[in-house]
């Protein structure tokens, strides 16, 4: 028996089970997907945010500012991209600057820092490329960028570094309640466990049914984007907001960790929660937007565009609460989600400890986990160490990224493995450059058949029925 099954690998399930990880329990990820990150966390807007926009005295705004308190020395620990480039939230006339000054007063009852009113002349200096009509901006200096699938991945990986398991393709069907805990099933089995952490995201909803918890409902909400390639960093500096709506943060224009450049989301609440079509009057209503903010958008430079879903609870704040002995949900974690995740995480564990369980430290936990980025960032000397002792680290596979062989092989054989190209691509970039893994693809796919020892044809996209390759057509049929 588990002392805790976490139902859901995404960022916030991934960091709930790594922070409970430093302690003598025996822990469960259970993930619906064929990998982890696969919900929001993998198409979000990556900001770590200040904690301005969040009502005053309600759980977004405590675990939000927290939350961006933590998240420097947090990714520091588990190797993962943050850039603390700060944020602005232009206004474009004097009903917006109103806007302004009731988040600034908001933001300073958060105990958010430094937040301070720009005008127009030392705004236009800090960035140059905003349009002359926006005549002021809220700055936030202590908001940030991360790699949001990067946490996820590396928290995961590092509470199974210190003894937790994951087990994908492993959607709840049900959940019931037995003398000692709780018996979670699906399809492929199931996991007896004395606690029950509902990281379920889309479908927290669902799964808290499963223990008679009808109290809240969630929605989706769409949310589209478009990436541009590496040359269009530098457009700006900060994170830049339009002034918010009811319907979320409006459509923003910031660089990413990796240094691309990210426009949108547009948001439209949606039926469907699977719904992460595209469309042409999203791409417009980006490209107004963007094009209202700054002087010039290179959208020739467009390598990709996607699109995500955030979990909307119906009641307007974060959803965490144990509505039955043993069961605790974590659900409606829409935006500040991303930002406050490690403070939730803290939060749950708090939660535990006063409900009785037994929390004693681990002297042999381990914080720290190695970044994917390793070789990339090490010295021309190190890397020529590196690739004397292992050639495949010399030999280029992703052209576009600078990827090589050796660092995929490693990735492959990492907590947690990736066994789809998704998985892969999230990890080492291979496939993230203007062509998509057009070039690089094949080769990933055959470095996945190798290294886990299944066939070809059944290495998929990102899982599911997304199959790349269906049968030979040279050299024999498939075995």
């Amino acid at each position: 028996m588990y002392d805790v099954t976490v139902i859901g690998a995404g960022v916030v399930g991934g960091l709930v089970a790594r922070e409970l990880s430093r302690y003598k329990l025996k822990i469960c990820i259970l993930e619906a997907e064929n990998d982890v990150a696969m919900g929001a966390t993998k198409a979000n807007s990556a900001i770590v945010h200040a904690g301005f926009d969040a009502k005053e005295g309600s759980l977004k705004a405590l675990l939000n500012v927290r939350g961006c308190e933590m998240m420097e020395e947090l990714c520091n620990e588990l190797g993962v991209r943050y850039s603390n480039n700060g944020s602005m939230v232009v206004a474009f006339n004097d009903e917006e600057r109103e806007t302004l000054q009731m988040l600034l007063q908001r933001g300073i009852a958060n105990n958010v820092p430094d937040l301070r009113i720009v005008e127009k002349e030392e705004l236009h200096k800090m960035e140059p490329k905003l349009s002359e009509d926006v005549i002021c901006a809220l700055l936030a200096p202590s908001a940030g960028i991360v790699c949001p699938y990067g946490l996820a991945i590396s928290a995961v990986g590092n509470a199974m570094d210190n003894g937790a398991e994951l087990r994908c393709n492993f959607k709840v069907n049900a959940i019931e309640k037995t003398e000692n805990g709780y018996t979670v099933s699906s399809e492929s089995g199931s996991v007896t466990t004395k606690y029950v952490i509902n990281c379920a995201g889309m479908n927290s909803d669902i799964v808290a049914q499963m223990v008679g918890d009808n109290s809240f409902n969630i929605h989706a909400r769409r949310g589209e984007y478009i990436l541009l390639d590496r040359e269009s960093d530098k457009l700006v500096n900060h994170t830049i907001f339009r002034t918010p709506s009811k319907m979320g943060k409006g459509i923003l224009i910031t660089p990413t960790v990796h240094e691309n450049l990210l426009l949108g989301p547009t948001s439209f609440d949606i039926s469907d929660k699977e719904d992460k079509d595209t469309t042409a009057a999203g791409f417009a209503a980006i490209i107004k937007s963007t094009n209202e903010s700054t002087k010039f958008i290179p959208f020739h430079t467009t390598i990709t565009s996607f699109c995500g879903l955030r979990s909307v609870g119906s009641t307007g704040d974060f959803i965490i609460n144990s509505p039955v002995k043993g069961f605790i949900n974590a659900a409606g974690i829409e935006s500040p989600g991303l930002t406050s995740s490690p403070a939730i995480a803290e939060y749950i564990a708090e939660m535990l400890r006063e409900d009785g369980l037994e929390m004693i430290p681990d002297p042999a936990f381990n914080p720290t986990r190695k970044s994917y980025d390793a070789f990339r960032n090490a010295s021309e000397e190190e890397k020529n160490r590196i690739i004397k002792e292992n050639p495949a680290y010399g030999k280029i596979v992703c052209r576009c990224e600078g990827v090589t062989e050796g660092e995929i092989i490693e990735a492959i054989h990492r907590n947690p493995q990736p066994r789809d190209l998704d998985g892969v691509k999230r990890r080492t970039r291979a496939q993230m450059g203007r062509c998509q893994g057009g070039f690089c693809g094949p080769y990933v796919v055959e470095l996945l058949s190798k290294e886990l020892g299944i066939p070809y044809e059944s290495v998929t996209k990102f899982g599911r029925k997304s199959v790349i390759n269906f049968e030979k057509t040279k050299g024999g049929q498939s075995e």
